[in-house]
């Protein structure tokens, strides 16, 4: 007899049981239909692309994580790391068949061999939604109301939006002689995994010494107080050069949109140390967090990028989006318990007590789902505790049960799973109205 093989899945990467791939499901049900409500479009993206189409676009970092390798045919390929360079080849691609400004969104699976932790794995579902054609701060201020009403939508209400703008960290290092820009933001991108005296060591190789505790001040800058507190406080720097002007000038207009909107205002709050570590940013950008789990990191993340299709068309068309990751919310409601329980679509369980009452049950298994219910029928007559059993584990709402009685007479008993109460002797039409209630 040959060897078994030990079943196993590959470090960083994960199998998902009916409760949470349900859950999910639920989840990305949800997150469709906030995307479509603002006007965005679908669209899909191979997983694999080109080689020179990923690798001038990700960070160093991301570099090292790709998953690149030769196919069949001797092409050099990579799992895509993201899904807004795979947009900005398809929109360079695809030119001439879309209307600009070009709303979409995409849903679908990306690939970082990076280390594997909580909520961070090595495939994980991207939810992302961008704004292509339009240089208009309307389209900065959408996107922020996509994430506001995104996460309203799965019922968490404790998050924060964080803001910044890239201008604002161009015009700090111009500001202060910091030459190697990427390398400053690649410094204050680590600020919550390293804290300040790490990030201090990182600056000291990219700045004189005695003004790292200076910029170290103005990075860590965040927004406790009202927006306009806060503006008042940072406007001095609009002086230093044009890039701050910029910056700060962007966040007004943006926020004064958004004043005008029934969301909470102090939910959406500036923070200097924003920096996101892809390069292609070049506007602001976001980050958001729930309060209840700040260390589990950012749950929707994105910004502006100006030049992203500069490496495919000659066109230059501006966009600006951000991207929830999904299994690390996923991670999050589950710690917080707000995850959705049941690991079935089904509402109903129809128990049989005799084998004999199996077409009687799927008739009428046939006719709820026609009603729009969904309805699973046990596919053995075994005993009733071991079929509510069932039932219960799996979360359905209903065990419309079918013993002699109610064979012969044509009537059901209707057990819910959630009150434990029991009505006989229902008409089909009784059910259903109780069970549409």
């Amino acid at each position: 007899m040959a060897d078994l093989i030990t079943p196993r899945t590959l470090s960083g990467f994960r199998d998902r049981l009916p409760r949470e791939a349900m859950a999910k499901e639920k989840l990305l049900q949800r997150l469709s239909g906030v995307f479509e409500s603002f006007g965005f479009a679908p669209i899909e993206t191979p997983h694999l692309e080109y080689a020179d189409i990923l690798i001038k676009h990700g960070s160093d970092e991301i570099q090292k994580e790709l998953y690149r390798f030769r196919d069949h045919g001797g092409r050099d390929v990579v799992l895509r790391f993201d899904q807004t360079v795979p947009l900005a080849r398809f929109i360079s691609q695809y030119r001439n068949e879309l209307d600009l400004p070009f709303k979409r969104f995409a849903i679908g699976n990306v690939f970082r061999g990076e280390r594997a932790q909580r909520g961070r794995y090595r495939e994980f579902t991207q939810c992302d939604f961008d704004f292509i054609g339009s240089d208009s701060i309307a389209c900065d201020a959408e996107i922020i109301q996509v994430i506001y009403a995104s996460l309203a939508a799965l019922e968490i209400h404790e998050f924060t939006i964080w803001v910044n703008h890239r201008s604002i960290l161009n015009g700090i290092c111009e500001h202060f002689g910091i030459t190697e820009v990427e390398s400053f933001l690649r410094a204050i991108d680590k600020l919550d995994k390293i804290g300040t005296e790490g990030v201090a060591q990182e600056l000291a190789s990219l700045m004189p010494a005695e003004k790292i505790d200076e910029v170290l001040h103005i990075i860590t800058m965040r927004q406790v107080v009202s927006i306009e507190e806060f503006l008042d406080s940072v406007a001095y720097m609009k002086d230093w050069n044009a890039q701050l002007k910029k910056g700060l000038e962007e966040l007004e207009a943006m926020l004064e949109i958004l004043k005008h909107l029934e969301m909470d205002s102090s939910k959406v709050r500036i923070n200097l140390a924003i920096a996101r570590g892809l390069g292609y940013y070049t506007g602001i950008v976001y980050e958001t967090t729930l309060d209840r789990l700040k260390n589990i990191g950012s749950v929707c993340s994105g910004g502006r990028y100006d030049n992203l299709t500069k490496s495919f068309s000659k066109e230059p068309l501006s966009g600006v989006g951000a991207s929830i990751g999904l299994d690390r919310l996923l991670a999050a409601l589950e710690e917080l318990g707000l995850t959705l329980g049941a690991s079935t679509s089904a509402r109903v369980l129809i128990a049989c007590m005799d084998k004999g009452y199996f077409g009687f049950a799927h008739k009428v298994a046939e006719s709820l789902r026609r009603s729009g219910i969904y309805t699973e029928v046990y596919p053995e007559a075994q005993k009733l505790k071991k079929q509510l059993s069932y039932a219960n584990n799996k979360g359905h709402e209903y065990c419309l049960i079918i013993g002699e009685s109610e064979f012969n007479s044509h009537t059901f008993t209707l057990k819910n799973m959630t009150t434990g109460m029991q009505l006989e002797s229902l008409s089909f039409l009784r059910a259903l109205e109780i069970m549409r209630d």
